[in-house]
C-alpha cells in the first residue's frame, strides 16, 4: 500500500486519447477502438499505438464492465504452454489473446516441452521482459521454481489446468476427478473388464488426478488396472503412439483404453488402425478435453468436453484483478464440464439410434 502510495505522486499528468492520436498520427477514433479492444485496426497500428500510449503515460478511462489500468503497465502478459502440438493449449491462446485484446493488451507465448528447467528459465525471461502478469498451462506439482520467481519478481500468475503442491495462487480448471470418473463409468458400462489407460505426464496435476480417478473408479467396479496397464505418455498424438504400440503389442493386450486427452487418443487409435484393428469393433479408445475435430463425425470420439472459451476468458479475469488489485486471496474456480458420447466407445452414432 505504501509503494502504490508513494508511486502515485510521481505519476505525470494525464495524457489525452488525443495526444496519443497525435504522436500515432491517426485518429482519436483509432485509438479508441485500440484501447477498447474493438476490430478493425491493424496489429501493426494496434502495436504501435499500444507502445506510443505506454511511453506518454496513457490512462484510458473506466467505464462500468472494464478494469481501470495504470499507466504504467506494459500491457502484455505471458501465456506458458507445455507445446503447441496439442490443440487443447492452442485453443486456450486463441481465446485468451482474443480475451486480452479487448483490454489493449498483447500477449507473449512460451512453450515448455513439460521440462523443468526450461520452464523455470521461461519464467526467468518473462520477468526480465517485465510482463504485467502470466497465465501458465504448463505448472509442474514438485517443482515451483518459476512460480517463485513470478512471485518475487512481484507478477501476478493463475494456473490454468494445472496447479503446484507447494504454492497457492489463482486457479482456473474442471474438476477432473469428477470427469475422469464419470468417463470411466462410461467403459464399464459397455462391459469391457480388459482396460488400461494413458495420460499425461505425472507431474501434472491434471493428469495425475485423472489417472487416479480412472483406477479408483474400476476398482470400484471389480476391474483392476495393472501396472503394466497405467502408461504415463506426452501430451500429443506421438505419445499415444507410443503408448499404444506397447500396450497392443502385449500378449494379453487391452479391450478398451481410457486416455487422460483426445490427443493421446487419437494417437492410440492412429496406432491401432495401423494394425489392422477396429474401432470400437476390436478396441474401444475415449478421450478427455473435447476438442472440436475429435467430436466431429470423422472421429466421432467420446471424451469429457473443457469449457475451453470459458477457461481462457476466466483466467484472463482473473490475471486482470490481481494485476489491477493485488491480493493475497486467491480464487479456486472450476468449470462446468460434460459427457460427449461419440462413437469410439462402442455406442451406436445418434443418427443410428433415431427410429
Amino acid at each position: 500500500m505504501e509503494q502504490a502510495t508513494a508511486e502515485a505522486t510521481v505519476r505525470p499528468p494525464k495524457v489525452s486519447a488525443a495526444a496519443v492520436a497525435r504522436a500515432c498520427g491517426v485518429s482519436p477514433a483509432t485509438v479508441s477502438y485500440v484501447m477498447n479492444g474493438k476490430a478493425g485496426v491493424s496489429p501493426e497500428t494496434r502495436r504501435h499505438i499500444i507502445k506510443i500510449a505506454n511511453e506518454l503515460g496513457f490512462r484510458p478511462n473506466g467505464h462500468s464492465g472494464q478494469h481501470s489500468l495504470d499507466p504504467h503497465l506494459n500491457r502484455v502478459i505471458g501465456l506458458i504452454l507445455p507445446n503447441i502440438v496439442n490443440h487443447m493449449y492452442t485453443g486456450w491462446a486463441e481465446n485468451i489473446i482474443s480475451a486480452t485484446a479487448r483490454d489493449g493488451f498483447e500477449v507473449f507465448v512460451a512453450t515448455t516441452q513439460d521440462n523443468a528447467d526450461t520452464l523455470a528459465q521461461v519464467a526467468a525471461t518473462l520477468a526480465a521482459r517485465q510482463v504485467d502478469g502470466v497465465i501458465i498451462a504448463a505448472a509442474l506439482r514438485e517443482d515451483s521454481r518459476a512460480l517463485r520467481t513470478l512471485r518475487q519478481r512481484r507478477i501476478p500468475y493463475v494456473c490454468l489446468s494445472r496447479r503446484s503442491d507447494h504454492l497457492p495462487g489463482d486457479f482456473v480448471g474442471i474438476d477432473d476427478d469428477t470427469a475422469a470418473a464419470q468417463l470411466m463409468q462410461h467403459v464399464l458400462g459397455h462391459g469391457y473388464r480388459e482396460i488400461a489407460t494413458v495420460i499425461g505426464p505425472r507431474f501434472s496435476t491434471a493428469s495425475l488426478a485423472r489417472e487416479q480417478a480412472f483406477v479408483r473408479t474400476a476398482a470400484a467396479a471389480g476391474v483392476t488396472i495393472s501396472g503394466e496397464r497405467k502408461i504415463s505418455t506426452r501430451l500429443h498424438r506421438d505419445g499415444g503412439r507410443v503408448a499404444a504400440d506397447k500396450l497392443l503389442a502385449a500378449a494379453n493386450p487391452p479391450r478398451a483404453i481410457v486416455c487422460g486427452s483426445d490427443e493421446i487418443a487419437i494417437g492410440v487409435m492412429e496406432h491401432a488402425l495401423s494394425l489392422g484393428l477396429r474401432i470400437p469393433e476390436d478396441l474401444a479408445v475415449v478421450g478427455s478435453d473435447g476438442l472440436p475435430h475429435s467430436r466431429s463425425a470423422l472421429v466421432g470420439l467420446t471424451t469429457i468436453v473443457q469449457p475451453v472459451q470459458e477457461m481462457a476468458e476466466r483466467a484472463f479475469e482473473l490475471l486482470l484483478g490481481q494485476i489491477t488489485h493485488p491480493s493475497n486471496n486467491f480464487t479456486q474456480t472450476l468449470c462446468e464440464h460434460r459427457l460427449h458420447i461419440g462413437r469410439t466407445c462402442g455406442c451406436r452414432p445418434a443418427a443410428a439410434r433415431r427410429p
